[in-house]
């Protein structure tokens, strides 16, 4: 299995650097930043590119309600990402998330060779992903429940006639009680957002359970083995217990020798 490395894409720059470059030399596969609200995801993930000559960038993701596809192109061009390692990932929440994907990632394809990734949570968004996207990011599951949208995803798929996209999925990671509690507080305001809160109820799990919060960092390995062929990707995303370079590189470490 595959292991990306995701953070907050508003930390400063210099913790972006370190974690991107500390992520190549250690063999992870991709390095994602998210898109936040005000702060460029882009922009983010530009200080990356900077430090890596290898390693898949990643956004998860931007909302095409907030932000175009036009305007995301114009971003990935002004930033000049390097599309052959850009895994640009993008989503939408409803009313009309459907269609909205389906025409964004129509657009998106049509200007930029990055591989596109959509954010599938329901059912017919995992189906969608399957029919139109280079790749599928889940997030807030857990691994029995990613097992079931991966064959809505290959559902959709066959439906298309087309390979597959590439599975990842968002599990996040905290060591220690300050990284744990960091977790609760990003459970409790995903759970505070409708879509998100039907997902947990239809699971029937607390959402803080689905991350891999431990004590000590050598228990990082034992618990991400219950990711074992589940989805192609596990993309570990870090909530540290300050944002700082020392605790958000003890992650990358932590991690790395799963």
């Amino acid at each position: 299995m595959a292991q990306g490395f995701a953070l907050f894409a508003g930390v400063s720059p210099a913790i972006v650097r370190a974690a991107a470059k500390e992520a190549e030399t250690l063999g992870y596969t991709s390095f994602w930043v998210n898109h936040p609200g005000a702060t460029d995801g882009l922009v983010s993930l530009a200080q990356a590119a900077g430090e890596t000559r290898r390693i898949a960038l990643g956004i998860g993701v931007i909302p095409l309600h907030t932000r175009g596809p036009e305007s995301i192109v114009e971003g990935a061009r002004s930033q000049k990402l390097p599309l052959d390692r850009l895994l640009l990932g993008v989503g939408s929440p409803n009313p009309g998330s459907l269609e909205r994907v389906r025409s964004g990632i129509a657009t998106l394809r049509s200007q930029l060779s990055a591989r596109l990734v959509v954010a599938a949570l329901g059912p017919r968004m995992c189906e969608l992903a399957g029919e139109v996207a280079d790749g599928v990011l889940f997030n807030w599951l857990t691994p029995e429940h990613a097992r079931a949208s991966a064959d809505l995803v290959r559902q959709g798929a066959a439906k298309a006639k087309r390979t597959p996209p590439r599975l990842f999925a968002y599990v996040r990671l905290a060591v220690g009680e300050a990284g744990a509690a960091r977790v609760k507080k990003e459970a409790d305001r995903y759970a505070a957002i409708p879509a998100y809160a039907a997902n947990f109820a239809r699971m029937g799990v607390d959402p803080a359970t689905t991350a891999i919060a431990v004590s000590r960092a050598e228990m990082v390995p034992t618990a991400l083995a219950k990711w074992r062929n589940v989805v192609d990707e596990v993309v570990l995303r870090a909530l540290p217990s300050e944002d700082t370079v020392d605790a958000m590189i003890t992650l990358v470490r932590a991690a790395a020798t799963s």
